[in-house]
């Protein structure tokens, strides 16, 4: 028997249709598979504007990745924050810890006090695998409205130190899923269902989406959290400029960092660190001012080009191990010290 030629075509369209990618689903599907990894994380910390030191509250995303609870974040989510909490899919509440973090490439690990109950962890995919042109998924709490879904591409991938100089350890996956205030920390998925970013921020000129996302990826969230898991110090501020550094009599000529924030309970506060009480314009750049300005940390002075020897230094350390900082406060040099987390 022979087949007409629209026949042949409509078979040909419906085989081709039926051919599904191994591990593949619907987005619907990928959703309601992982729903039960995706938290809400609402943080208390401290700002310090023109009218001193003042609370707020920050909202973001995180992801369960673990069956003991440990989850990854963003860390300018929670890495100077006084309080964290962690709400599941079923509205369940839970503390939780900051136990690594690494600000350079906007990644925190967090360990919950419980898993709430039906939380399930999500599976952390190898990333360096994921192309230009997949489609994913992003689950969050945009505005605080949790467990939000949006839908895109890979726009592209880009290299540590490339895109976003802030972050020089992070390499990103930039995505058109729409991304925005809350999702913050939280995981892009492959079509598979499986963890292979975590969103940090989008780039916009109108405070909106504009497509412009940018999601560090699971390899580098794999690498500095959980292979070698980054110091957190619990800390917030910047390093000084030369100017500045002058301006505020630094001995020797030296740099500094300015210490801005230090969150309650931290390897920090219980070093005795302090941050800072009013702000300030010093050759021509805003800086809270009123803390602790570190000097040296274990011995290695500060300044931009020793960052990364600072870095491995603290991460060298283990648990219990001495940590001795060199700080200026109030016109005197001195040295505070105790154990790394």
């Amino acid at each position: 028997m022979r087949l007409g030629f629209a026949t042949v075509l409509l078979m040909a369209v419906t085989l081709l249709g039926a051919v599904v990618p191994a591990g593949a689903q619907s987005v619907g599907e990928v959703f309601r598979k992982v729903s039960p990894s995706v938290m809400v994380i609402r943080a208390r910390g401290r700002d310090v504007g023109v009218g001193g030191v003042t609370s707020f509250l920050e909202t973001g995303s995180g992801v369960l990745i673990s069956a003991d609870g440990k989850v990854i974040t963003a860390a300018h989510v929670v890495h100077a924050m006084d309080e964290i909490t962690v709400e599941s899919l079923g509205g369940e509440t839970v503390k939780a810890r900051v136990v690594a973090s690494e600000p350079a490439a906007d990644l925190s690990l967090l360990q919950l006090e419980r898993v709430p109950k039906g939380a399930a962890p999500a599976t952390l995919a190898d990333s360096s695998k994921v192309r230009v042109g997949d489609q994913v998924v992003v689950v969050g709490a945009p505005y605080g409205l949790g467990h939000s879904l949006s839908v895109g591409w890979i726009s592209a991938r880009w290299a540590p130190n490339t895109v976003y100089r802030m972050m020089p350890l992070a390499e990103f996956f930039q995505t058109d899923a729409v991304i925005n205030t809350g999702n913050s920390g939280g995981p892009m998925f492959s079509m598979g269902g499986e963890v292979i970013g975590i969103v940090s921020h989008n780039i916009s000129k109108s405070g909106g989406s504009e497509g412009l996302g940018f999601v560090v990826t699971g390899n580098t969230a794999r690498q500095l959290l959980l292979a070698k898991p980054s110091f957190w110090s619990g800390m917030d501020g910047e390093i000084l400029s030369d100017r500045q550094a002058d301006i505020l009599n630094l001995p020797d000529r030296r740099l500094g960092y300015i210490v801005k924030t230090v969150a309650k309970g931290s390897p920090a506060e219980l070093m005795g660190l302090r941050g800072g009480t009013a702000t300030a314009i010093i050759a021509g750049e805003a800086l809270v001012v009123g803390g602790d300005i570190i000097l040296s940390v274990v011995g290695i002075q500060i300044s931009t080009a020793n960052v990364p020897t600072i870095r491995d230094a603290l991460n060298r350390l283990r648990s219990g191990d001495l940590v001795k900082v060199v700080i200026l406060r109030a016109g005197q040099v001195l040295e505070l010290s105790g154990p790394a987390p």
